[in-house]
């Protein structure tokens, strides 16, 4: 089976572990998924079944939509509820100061991203480090926070929506946010409800053409030269300028690449949606 779709990841389970869940249940061998949710974070995966799984990189999967409760006055080594170390009374703020002090974080974002994250540090995924208490550094990243704005405040908690650049983590921001603010902050809520053109549609299957992040391009080639590879020259496109593109077929689709005069397949053969 060939599918592309939106699942919605409950809470408090890991992505692998709920992608082994839809696999059981349409009964597939061969599936991936985009983007990896915390475990207590829920909301939208995009989820692929067998050679739709080759297509993530060339999918229009940012930016991306969260929606988050920040608490104020947490403490936690992971910025959320499931390391809560302690907790402590914070004055309440004026709400214009909230507003303010999420709009300041608007534009490029350079953070140590959390100690509890899948980022590799020598061979080794932060988490594994940081949880058994050993010394970690991580590198500093840079995010871009498209926009932020303010859904409620009811002290200690304030909630946010965030479009955001692919990779940002959240509960850096969240604790950058508490910071701002003079105070230590987790996440006690965190929804991803949009990545790119993808949201939640009851798990309907996708027409990945649609959200290909490559342009269409046409060839003088037939469809079986392309489907047997035959070498393609720039003379034989269409749209001759360096990029990415898509060729469509009746019942096939291959993704090429113009660079430096030459042309080469990415992927070939992946077989049309059809309803």
């Amino acid at each position: 089976m060939n599918r592309l779709f939106v699942a919605y990841k409950p809470p408090f389970i890991a992505s692998n572990t709920f992608l082994n869940q839809i696999k059981r249940r349409y009964g597939q061998k061969k599936a991936g998924f985009s983007g990896t949710l915390d475990p207590f974070a829920c909301g939208t995966l995009v989820i692929a079944f067998g050679a739709y799984t080759k297509l993530f990189r060339f999918l229009k999967k940012y930016p991306k939509t969260y929606r988050t409760t920040l608490w104020l006055g947490a403490k936690s080594a992971s910025l959320d509820i499931e390391r809560i170390e302690e907790i402590r009374h914070i004055p309440p703020f004026p709400l214009q100061q909230i507003e303010r002090t999420l709009q300041s974080f608007k534009g490029e974002f350079t953070y140590i991203p959390p100690l509890f994250s899948a980022k590799k540090v020598a061979g080794k995924r932060a988490y594994q480090v940081a949880a058994k208490g050993e010394e970690i550094t991580l590198s500093p990243v840079t995010s871009t926070i498209y926009d932020i704005r303010l859904l409620a405040y009811r002290h200690p908690f304030v909630s946010f929506e965030a479009r955001v650049s692919e990779g940002t983590y959240i509960r850096s921001l969240g604790e950058h946010i508490a910071r701002a603010l003079g105070c230590e902050g987790a996440l006690s809520y965190l929804e991803r409800t949009q990545e790119g053109l993808f949201t939640y549609q009851e798990e309907s299957p996708l027409d990945p053409v649609e959200y290909l992040a490559t342009k269409p391009n046409s060839t003088t080639l037939s469809p079986q030269e392309v489907w047997h590879g035959k070498k393609l020259f720039l003379k034989d496109l269409q749209n001759q300028a360096p990029g990415m593109y898509h060729l469509l077929f009746d019942d096939f689709f291959a993704i090429i690449e113009v660079q430096d005069k030459n042309v080469r397949y990415l992927l070939n053969q992946i077989p049309r949606f059809k309803q």
